[in-house]
C-alpha cells in the first residue's frame, strides 16, 4: 500500500478519536516540532476542503533592490520539484477535481487547494514536497521574469489609476515597506538572479516560519495526523528578524498632486494613518474604525451616497474603507470622483464629514445601521468555507493572532457612539493625512 492509500486508510479511525479542544469559532491549534503552525476549522456541510499554507513574508519584508522578490517567488513556486516536475502540481489537483492558486500580499504568501475533503493528503503531500524541495534555474526565472513584468505593464504602467497608486503609496508610507508596490519595481524584478530567488527560498519558506490552515469537513485530529506525516520531517532553519521602522510622529500632512495624460477624469484619495488589529494600543480602536467606515460607506443609506452622490451631488462616486488586517500600521482611507471635475469642492466635502465625526454623535439609527451592516459582512464571509480559512490566515500571518475571530461580534456590539467619537478625533487628524490628487495633464488643479 502507497503511503498515500494508507493515509486514506487511516482517516476514518483518527474521526473516532475524541475531539480536541476547540475555540469558541472552532477553530484547533496545533504546533509541529519544527515549529509549522497548524489550524483547523471543521465546517461539515459539504464534502469540500480548503487548504492553505501561508508563510509570512510579503513585499513589507523587501529592503532596497528586492522589492517584487516576494511576489515572483510566488511564480517560481509552481516551476516544480524532482518529484513532481513543472506543471505536475496543476494537473493532480485538476485530475483530482480540485483547483489551486496563490497571492501575494503586503504581509503573506498563501498558496491553496480546494478540493475534495478526502483528496486532502494529495493537497498536503503536494505543498510539503515544494516547501522543501523546489528547484530553481535560470530558464524558469527568465519566463517569470517576463510573466511578472507584462503583469506590471497591464495592471499598472498602463492604467493612469495604477501610476497614481504607486505615487500615492510613496508618500502615505513613509519609512516602511507598504511605500513601494507589492509586485516591485520593474528595474528590481529584471536584475534578479537565481541566488536572489534560493536565498528568498532559505530565508523565508521554512516550517517555523509557515502556518497551514484547513477549513472544511474534516476533523482536526486527522489533519494534525497528516501535517505531521508531510510535513513534520521537514528540518526547521532560523527565521530572520525583521527590523521595521518604528512608529514615526506623524510627520504633518502630505500631499500630492500627479497630472497624468491618459486619464480624463480628476479623482482624489485621503488617506489617515491609523493603527491596525497588530498595532492598537486599544483593543476597540480597530473596531471603532471598521464602524466609522460603515457609517461613511456601509450601503446605500451610508453618509457618503446619501449626502455627496445623491444630495449635494458634489461626487460622481465616493467611498470610504479600512483594513484591520495588517502586519504594521494600516489607512483610513476615502476616494471621490467630483461630478463636476471640481476636485477642490469634494475635497471640502469629505473633510466635512470627517469634522462631522469628531463633532456629532453618531445616531442611534445610523448606529445600528453600520453595526447590522458590518455583522452581516462578517457572517456572509464566514459562510463560505474559503474564506473562513482566509481570515484565520490573515489575522494570524499579520500578528492580530487567529483567536481574534473569536471577538469580532462582541467587539462591534459593544461600541458605543461615544467609542466612535473618541476614535474619530483621536485618529481622523490633519497631521496623519495623505490627499492625493490624479488631474487630466491640461487641467486646473481644481481647488
Amino acid at each position: 500500500m502507497t503511503a498515500r492509500n494508507a493515509l486514506f486508510a487511516l482517516i476514518p479511525a483518527l474521526i473516532a478519536t475524541p475531539g480536541f479542544a476547540q475555540s469558541q469559532s472552532g477553530v484547533s491549534e496545533f504546533t509541529l516540532d519544527n515549529g509549522m503552525q497548524v489550524l483547523v476549522r471543521p465546517d461539515h456541510r459539504a464534502p469540500v476542503v480548503v487548504s492553505q499554507v501561508w508563510y509570512r513574508v510579503g513585499s513589507s519584508y523587501e529592503g532596497r533592490g528586492q522589492t517584487g522578490l516576494s511576489h515572483l517567488f510566488e511564480h517560481m513556486m509552481f516551476k516544480g520539484t524532482e518529484a513532481y516536475p513543472e506543471g505536475r502540481f496543476s494537473e493532480i489537483i485538476s485530475r483530482e477535481g480540485g483547483r489551486e492558486n496563490a497571492f501575494t500580499g503586503r504581509d503573506f504568501s498563501a498558496y491553496f487547494e480546494v478540493m475534495a475533503a478526502d483528496r486532502l493528503p494529495i493537497a498536503l503531500e503536494l505543498e510539503a514536497d515544494r516547501m522543501a524541495n523546489l528547484q530553481i534555474n535560470e530558464d524558469a526565472l527568465a519566463t517569470e521574469r517576463q510573466v511578472v513584468l507584462e503583469e506590471r505593464r497591464l495592471r499598472t504602467d498602463d492604467r493612469p489609476e495604477g501610476r497614481f497608486g504607486e505615487r500615492y503609496a510613496a508618500i502615505a508610507h513613509p519609512a516602511t515597506g507598504y511605500a513601494h508596490p507589492i509586485i516591485g519595481w520593474a528595474d528590481d524584478i529584471r536584475q534578479f538572479d537565481v541566488a536572489d530567488l534560493e536565498g528568498w527560498y532559505q530565508q523565508w519558506y521554512t516550517p517555523a516560519n509557515a502556518t497551514l490552515v484547513v477549513a472544511g469537513d474534516v476533523d482536526p485530529q486527522a489533519v494534525h495526523a497528516l501535517a505531521q506525516q508531510w510535513f513534520g520531517d521537514i528540518p526547521s532553519r532560523d527565521v530572520p528578524a525583521v527590523y521595521d521602522a518604528e512608529s514615526l510622529s506623524p510627520p504633518g500632512e502630505r500631499r500630492l498632486t500627479y497630472r497624468d495624460a491618459q486619464t480624463q477624469v480628476a479623482q482624489l484619495r485621503m488617506g489617515y494613518s491609523v493603527p491596525s488589529l497588530a498595532t492598537a494600543q486599544a483593543a476597540s480602536d480597530p473596531y471603532a474604525l471598521l464602524m466609522l467606515a460603515s457609517v461613511l460607506d456601509g450601503g446605500e443609506g451610508a453618509r457618503l451616497a446619501e449626502e455627496m452622490v445623491r444630495g449635494s451631488e458634489v461626487a460622481a462616486a465616493a467611498g470610504a474603507g479600512y483594513n484591520p488586517m495588517t502586519r504594521l500600521d494600516s489607512e483610513f482611507s476615502l476616494f471621490a470622483v467630483p461630478s463636476d471635475g471640481d476636485v477642490g469642492a469634494v475635497e471640502s466635502a469629505l473633510r466635512a464629514q470627517i469634522q462631522r465625526l469628531q463633532d456629532e454623535l453618531i445616531s442611534d439609527e445610523a448606529l445600528e445601521r453600520a453595526r447590522s451592516q458590518l455583522l452581516a459582512d462578517h457572517l456572509f464571509e464566514l459562510d463560505s468555507v474559503f474564506y473562513q480559512a482566509m481570515q484565520i490566515g490573515m489575522l494570524e500571518s499579520t500578528g492580530a493572532g487567529w483567536e481574534t475571530l473569536d471577538a469580532f461580534e462582541q467587539n462591534i456590539r459593544a461600541l458605543t457612539a461615544e467609542d466612535l467619537q473618541a476614535a474619530a478625533q483621536r485618529y481622523l487628524r490633519a497631521e496623519q493625512l495623505t490627499v492625493g490628487v490624479m488631474l487630466p495633464e491640461q487641467s486646473g488643479d481644481g481647488a
